[in-house]
């Protein structure tokens, strides 16, 4: 039996000698965005069309040569950009600053038949680039890829593969209760502290105030990579050692516009969740979002409400209480054992009993 398949994005960061080619073919990507926005606007607001990505190509046919571009490219940014104007659901949009401070990060889109990777190399648009390879790129076949830009101004080439996932020999089952303190805490007693952003904060203060702005960066670089670096190593971890996770429905959205955004930013829940769920896809793990209500104040071992547990936003504080009805002390972990719970009855649900068929 064939596994099935799987696209996985890579991500390889491209030598520093080759920024001044890329900035240039990023600054020829935004003109050509920016002409597409343009004209698109002045067809919907003139002749009430609205201009396909196959329309766009007609008027920007030949401008691969003056841009130094490849016309692959070109194509796809038109297509690009009608696909965002659907999205969001606007006549125009925002324009692609290349200079000042609020420009738009660098961005090249690149077809599959106009890039390959050869000695080491990726080679397109007559260049090659040299990469920090760590996944050795040369066994796959790219199926699409673009260079992209960060804050730093670092360059990576990003590229979509199709991998055959190994599946996962885990067994057991896990709830993962998610937090401010401690960013996970799952059944098994295992957290994620995380508060990378807390960590740095002092260090970041300073050069704020001193007007550092290179220091600035490569301190929110920092804490993303932390932040990063914490939440994939405990994800996979859970996903080669489990069958079934199981999560919180948490409303991250919603708590960010109250008191505890920042910790809940800080925490990365988004990010976890996003991670649990690819790579399950991939392992053949059964991944939920289950219905977290009450899941801090029921006991894990009585199944009972009991008046000491912790209610409302005050009691988020509270790290340790006693069940009244049957002694049990509770820390942290108690939601998440409530919450693997919940995710076992969901399972079952819908799975009829024998005595109902017949």
């Amino acid at each position: 039996m064939n596994k099935k398949i799987h696209t996985k994005t890579l991500k390889v960061r491209v030598r520093d000698k080759h920024v001044k080619t890329l900035n240039a073919w990023a600054f020829a990507v935004n003109q050509v965005w920016n002409y597409c926005n343009e004209l698109s606007h002045r067809a919907i607001k003139e002749r009430q069309k609205w201009l396909s990505g196959y329309d766009l190509q007609d008027y920007t046919k030949g401008a691969n040569k003056e841009l130094g571009l490849n016309s692959a490219t070109i194509q796809m940014i038109g297509h690009e950009y009608v696909t965002r104007r659907k999205q969001f659901k606007k006549a125009k949009l925002n324009w692609r600053k290349s200079r000042g401070a609020k420009r738009s990060l660098g961005w090249i889109p690149v077809r599959s038949d106009c890039i390959s990777f050869k000695n080491g190399q990726i080679y397109h648009n007559r260049h090659y680039f040299k990469v920090w390879d760590s996944y050795s790129l040369s066994q796959y076949q790219f199926k699409s890829g673009s260079f992209n830009e960060d804050a730093q101004g670092r360059w990576y080439f990003n590229a979509v593969v199709e991998v055959k996932p190994e599946q996962s020999s885990g067994t057991a089952s896990v709830g993962i209760d998610l937090g401010c303190k401690e960013a996970a805490t799952d059944s098994n007693g295992h957290k994620v502290v995380g508060r990378q952003y807390r960590k740095l904060e002092q260090q970041l203060g300073i050069a704020q105030r001193a007007n550092k702005k290179t220091r600035v960066k490569a301190i929110h670089a920092k804490i993303c990579n932390r932040r990063k670096d914490d939440l994939h190593q405990y994800s996979r971890q859970l996903v080669d050692s489990n069958a079934a996770i199981f999560v919180g429905n948490v409303n991250s959205l919603g708590l960010t516009k109250t008191k505890l955004a920042k910790s809940v930013l800080d925490a990365g829940w988004g990010m976890l969740k996003t991670m649990l769920e690819y790579k399950c896809a991939h392992a053949g793990v059964v991944f939920e979002v289950v219905n977290e209500r009450y899941t801090t104040q029921i006991c894990s071992c009585c199944g009972e409400i009991p008046a000491s547990s912790p209610k409302g936003r005050a009691g988020l504080r509270i790290r340790e209480w006693s069940c009244g009805s049957c002694g049990a002390t509770h820390r942290d972990v108690n939601a998440a054992k409530n919450i693997l719970a919940a995710g076992h009855g969901r399972l079952a649900v819908g799975i009829p009993h024998y005595s109902q068929l017949v």
